[in-house]
């Protein structure tokens, strides 16, 4: 299993960006989709679920600004942020929790500036 994240880069504050993660190989019984992030001296935080039923949660500090989102075909997650913020800086990770484990991939960095 694989998950190729993009979309990252540099952005002012209050712009927006678009993240992508695809995940390939051998895909099966796909138990929820997440974002986390980590930013310099932090521990990785988690940012946003999707389950497989499509029920979304946020963490407090992304809630109304960030939306999680899914193509089951394509299998792939997508993070549409809106309203950066310079504090949202970080790598960012996907993460897809399978049947038989959770796989990371590898990061995409997001810079906001002020």
């Amino acid at each position: 299993v694989q998950l190729q994240a993009s979309g990252g880069g540099l952005v002012q504050a209050g712009g927006s960006l678009r993240l992508s993660c695809a995940a390939s190989g051998s895909i099966i019984g796909i138990k929820a989709m997440r974002w986390y992030r980590q930013a310099p001296g932090k521990e990785r935080e988690w940012v946003a679920t999707i389950t497989s039923t499509g029920d979304k949660n946020y963490a407090d500090s992304v809630k109304g600004r960030f939306t999680i989102s899914r193509d089951r075909a394509k299998k792939t997650v997508d993070l549409q942020m809106k309203h950066l913020e310079p504090r949202d800086t970080a790598v960012y990770y996907c993460n897809i929790d399978l049947i038989y484990g959770p796989y990371w991939g590898q990061g995409t960095q997001v810079t906001v500036s002020s």
